[in-house]
């Protein structure tokens, strides 16, 4: 190893370390470590594209081969957000490995095997991009939550183009209600034409890596320039009949900020689906979870159970019947996406769906007196 690259590598807790403003520290420094010792580069990767990506090293940006890591399982290949040990010369260079991740967001694809599908590495923030130009979803709002906290990353909602929304209380009204859904998550209505909201956006991202997220024409591109400060990401008018942008976006770029921070834009996400995010669920309906504590059985299923802690609050308007629905609809679906997966599970769902057909049939047998048609 040359010993440029040593003192590149030994100054790793210091602001001037190179990949400092692309989240180098200490405890990165300290996984690379053996591969340092094999001569290997390290960098992080800003982009990945059909068996290429491009990664940031001490020596600026290299454009790097994929093979050694691009496995046959999706949750393995590099992504845009990983730490990766790169050939110090050779055309084409190669990326060797990657550091173990300390987050991920995962969504499940839209294949009929229900993959899982990594958006982004070791990121800190994860900021959700809902437009105030249209009707709020939001049970897309909890969806996109409940991959968030699954991911490790700490979630906030950004509400966007709030100057189209000129009375402040009909903005508080809204932020109202994305509170609803969002229980101890930050919620900020934000205007890049106006400035309103963006020191406070600058603040949050300046700490860590953040990842951008939500549908086109959530306007994550503008945001991603406003946090820049330039027109470094394309941008393209929504469209006026639905309020629903072009998909300008087309890949995950990582960026360095300005005032400090890195930050992840990523395409308009056209499905969001679960994969393996039970807990992220739990963590978006916590009041639910917390209220079911309180129910006469542990198993209750919050329908018609004598002492249903959540009949109760619904029945007071403590609690939507919306929120009760959502609770059940993301559960159901990623009990279904883990099953494709897990055997075990799978038995226990056949299980379960044969002895309540059984049930079903005694029921309806006893409503006829007994007599079977």
């Amino acid at each position: 190893m040359s010993s440029s690259l040593s003192s590149v590598l030994s100054s790793s807790s210091s602001s001037s370390h190179p990949l400092a403003p692309y989240g180098w520290d200490e405890g990165i420094a300290a996984e690379f470590a053996p591969y340092a010792e094999q001569g290997l580069v390290p960098g992080r990767v800003v982009r990945v594209d059909r068996g290429q990506c491009d990664v940031v090293t001490p020596d600026g940006v290299v454009r790097a081969d994929t093979a050694f890591v691009t496995p046959h399982d999706p949750m393995r290949v590099i992504c845009t957000g990983d730490w990766a040990a790169v050939d110090p010369d050779g055309s084409p260079r190669y990326v060797r490995t990657y550091l173990p991740r300390r987050t991920a967001f995962v969504r499940s694809t839209s294949s009929q095997r229900s993959e899982g599908q990594i958006l982004a590495a070791n990121v800190d923030h994860a900021i959700i991009a809902v437009s105030l130009a249209v009707e709020l979803d939001l049970g897309r709002i909890e969806r996109f939550l409940a991959l968030a906290w699954e991911s490790g990353a700490h979630p906030l909602v950004v509400l966007t183009k709030a100057d189209l929304v000129p009375d402040a209380t009909g903005r508080s009204y809204l932020v109202q209600d994305v509170e609803t859904v969002a229980p101890g998550v930050p919620v900020l209505s934000v205007s890049s034409l106006t400035g309103e909201g963006m020191d406070v956006l600058a603040a949050v991202v300046s700490g860590g890596t953040s990842v951008l997220l939500g549908v086109s024409g959530a306007g994550k591109s503008t945001l991603a320039n406003a946090l820049l400060g330039e027109d470094a990401m394309e941008v393209q008018a929504t469209r006026d009949a639905d309020g629903k942008g072009r998909h300008t976006t087309t890949t995950r770029n990582l960026l360095a900020l300005p005032g400090g921070g890195v930050l992840i834009d990523t395409p308009g996400l056209r499905g969001v689906g679960l994969w393996d995010a039970a807990a992220g669920v739990g963590q978006v309906f916590s009041e639910i979870e917390e209220l079911a504590e309180d129910c006469r059985f542990h198993d209750c299923a919050h329908e018609s159970e004598p002492g249903c802690a959540v009949r109760a609050a619904i029945e007071d308007d403590a609690l939507p019947e919306r929120r009760l629905d959502s609770y059940r609809k993301l559960l159901r679906e990623n009990q279904r996406i883990v099953a494709k997966t897990d055997a075990r599970l799978r038995a226990e769902l056949r299980r379960d769906w044969k002895l309540r057909h059984a049930e079903g049939r005694a029921a309806m047998e006893a409503k006829r007196g007994g007599r079977v048609r």
